[in-house]
């Protein structure tokens, strides 16, 4: 209980307090900067595997990545483990098999060495698809189609590709950590999960081309002892590595450090969360200054991030992309009083108000088209850029500045995420469709975009897909939707096509579920 009469504060709220005064940006930030010199040392190990950042915290973590992924803690929580059909991730299977690995790199704030998306989640993505692929090898070789590479060039026989298939490792790998109860429970989940991969319309094929060993993942973290002299060669392993990097220190508490300028305070995984600190900074800002932000101190650290975003802002305005002003919260400083003013402040003082909410851009993302459909998803950003598109249907809130020869093949309707509005992709999506149809009648290619590209612009994509064309990815202006009883397997088939080729999608629940209410004719509400 908090007594306020005496201006006093609870011990709960002067540590709070206490919180927010720690998790400052230089703090932030200088910790990220201290963590990625462990990553980079862990990436020098094994030089030839690809970096990998888990979004969105990972991406902070090294200034160069090959790709991102995206696989989430909560798909990896006790009691609430999933395999999640809409986030496939394949693109990280096919990069391991062709690399022979990857290196994957995502902190955590909780005070524990791994993040339960390393933990769990892509130990369970790892069995499943080793499953997936055993079945599918099993399958081909019952059928007499010997798809195996080493069968087509006469190296092995089919009893020997019966021995390859019998050593191929299914089983489940998780961290020691993991109790065997909570082992147990997942083991009972992962035929189910199997079964939905395959059935979801995966491309589990190429998959199997590409991996000739099975995938299993690997742990390391800053309490990990590595001898520097009998590191092993990745190649030299029975199975494919997936090596998971935590970056930060698993110390749950705020360690002061001092250099001989300054003082700060260090925070385990620091990059997680990053609307609540990072006052519009991306990590591509902050490679790209990295030293003159690292050496300004915790004094003018907030001030050069502000000039650094605002000329950014002014740089992408200029441009004819879509640049809002940003303004952040004040965090709530409570000296000796309980109740302070949630003050909102501008990052520049040469910058205006602005009620806008800086959402960062996926900065390695680009435009994804979708096989031979005519169909592109991407960001708003490069909506602007782009050349080779004849029309643009822009789902963001904002309009931007497009040319196109014909004024009709630019639609603007701005939709927001299911968390502002319910039914806002569920309104726009009729509007959507029919234009959409219109231009990929005439074999115009169309490009959807939205601010992030992962999430809306994937979801009124998969509905034109699924309402325009047939199975087989064929437009055929929705005469098999006509004669077709949509179901959540069949737009599940769809969205996995989608990802397939999109691979950095992120389609949010709640705006799928509005794409299935307009595919059924239903509401939101029963979809």
């Amino acid at each position: 209980m908090e007594d306020n009469r005496d201006g006093k504060m609870s011990i709960y709220r002067a540590a709070r307090s206490i919180k927010r005064r720690d998790n400052t940006v230089y703090n932030a930030l200088r910790s990220i900067y201290e963590d990625t010199i462990f990553v980079g040392e862990i990436s020098q190990l094994w030089p030839d595997l690809p970096l990998i950042a888990n979004l969105r915290c990972g991406l902070w973590y090294s200034p160069k990545f090959h790709f991102t992924c995206y696989f989430k803690s909560t798909d990896g929580h006790t009691n609430n483990w999933s395999f999640n059909t809409s986030r496939l991730n394949l693109h990280v299977a096919l990069l391991s098999g062709q690399k022979g690995g990857c290196i994957i790199v995502d902190a955590t704030r909780k005070g524990k060495r791994f993040p339960d998306s390393m933990s769990k989640t892509i130990p369970i993505w790892t069995c499943v698809l080793n499953r997936a692929i055993l079945n599918y090898r099993n399958k081909m070789l019952d059928s007499g189609l010997l798809m195996n590479e080493e069968v087509v060039d006469n190296s092995y026989c089919a009893e020997d590709v019966k021995l390859k298939n019998h050593n191929w490792d299914c089983s489940l790998h998780l961290p020691l950590w993991v109790p065997d109860t909570e082992k147990a429970a997942i083991e009972e989940r992962i035929e189910r999960w199997t079964n939905q991969l395959e059935t979801s319309g995966a491309d589990i094929a190429s998959i199997s081309s590409c991996l000739k060993k099975p995938l299993r993942p690997l742990w390391i973290s800053q309490k990990t002892v590595i001898w520097l002299n009998e590191v092993p060669d990745h190649n030299q392993w029975d199975f494919t590595p997936i090596i998971l990097v935590s970056a930060s220190s698993s110390s749950d508490v705020f360690r002061n450090k001092t250099t001989s300028e300054f003082s700060w305070n260090y925070i385990p995984g620091a990059g997680d969360d990053e609307e609540s600190w990072a006052r519009g900074l991306r990590p591509t800002h902050f490679w790209s200054h990295v030293n003159d932000l690292i050496s300004s101190g915790p004094d003018l650290c907030n001030q050069k991030v502000a000039d650094i975003v605002e000329r950014d802002r002014v740089y992408r305005a200029h441009r004819g992309e879509y640049a809002p002003q940003v303004s952040v919260k004040n965090p709530k400083i409570a000296d000796d009083v309980a109740d302070v003013s949630n003050v909102e402040l501008p990052l520049a003082s040469n910058m205006h108000n602005d009620d806008t909410t800086f959402q960062l851009s996926n900065d390695y993302g680009t435009t994804f088209w979708i096989g031979s459909t005519n169909l592109a998803v991407g960001t708003t950003k490069h909506a602007a850029l782009m050349s080779n598109v004849d029309c643009i249907l822009n789902c963001d809130k904002e309009s931007v500045s497009i040319n196109l020869p014909d004024s009709e093949a630019h639609l603007h309707l701005p939709m927001v995420g299911s968390k502002l509005d319910r039914f806002s992709l569920f309104n726009n999506l009729p509007a959507a469709v029919n234009f959409a149809k219109l231009n990929l009648r005439k074999a115009h290619r169309l490009l959807v975009c939205c601010r992030s590209g992962d999430d809306i612009s994937v979801c009124i994509c998969l509905a034109i897909l699924t309402s325009l064309f047939d199975d087989k990815g064929t437009f055929d202006d929705g005469r098999s939707f006509s004669e077709t009883c949509i179901t959540k397997l069949e737009m599940r088939h769809r969205l996995v096509f989608v990802c397939r080729f999109a691979i950095t999608a992120r389609p949010s629940r709640g705006n799928l579920k509005q794409v299935f209410g307009f595919l059924t004719g239903g509401s939101v509400a029963s979809a």
